[in-house]
């Protein structure tokens, strides 16, 4: 099957979506010492860097979440290493001006009913702003929602970093 060039529309993302996400990573470890540090010694002399990270830790196995700057290379590193992996799109949104700006995002996603089942910061300050990981039971009418609302969507391009 073939699709004409010139009739299609510009996604924002290389994988066929018509909204920036952004891709996070989730690797099962056993729960023993070492176990990260193992993961992240892995990104070492390569050119992905981890830009957000979050441990939901369990008895047995911890749950590490990552966000990469290049979410291609960064699987190939992880599958590379044999690790499980769980790949779930998230919404990078800047948070805005103002003292309480997590209330403004949450607000907006209440009113439109949308969950928000994680939530974690970035490393990185896109653009010179400081910004969050959502990820929400609906991301499409989260995206929309939000935009919407003003607003800024984080892209995986603002994630990569610039030479």
């Amino acid at each position: 099957m073939s699709i004409d060039q010139g009739a299609g529309t510009g996604f924002s993302t290389m994988r066929g979506r018509n909204y920036p996400s952004i891709r996070q990573f989730t690797v099962f470890l056993e729960n023993r010492v070492g176990q990260l540090l193992e993961v992240i010694r892995r990104f070492e002399g390569s050119k992905v860097h981890i830009v957000a990270l979050s441990i939901t830790d369990s008895s047995e196995c911890a749950f590490v979440r990552f966000l990469l700057s290049d979410p291609e290379g960064g699987r190939e590193i992880l599958e590379r290493a044999g690790l499980a992996i769980i790949e779930s799109d998230l919404i990078g949104i800047e948070l805005p001006e103002g003292p309480q700006p997590l209330l403004a995002i949450c607000t907006a996603l209440l009113q439109a009913e949308i969950n928000i089942v994680q939530a974690y910061p970035l490393f990185i300050r896109p653009r010179g702003h400081a910004a969050v990981a959502l990820m929400v039971d609906n991301i499409e009418m989260g995206q929309e929602t939000l935009h919407s609302k003003g607003f800024r969507m984080v892209t995986e391009r603002d994630l990569a970093e610039e030479d």
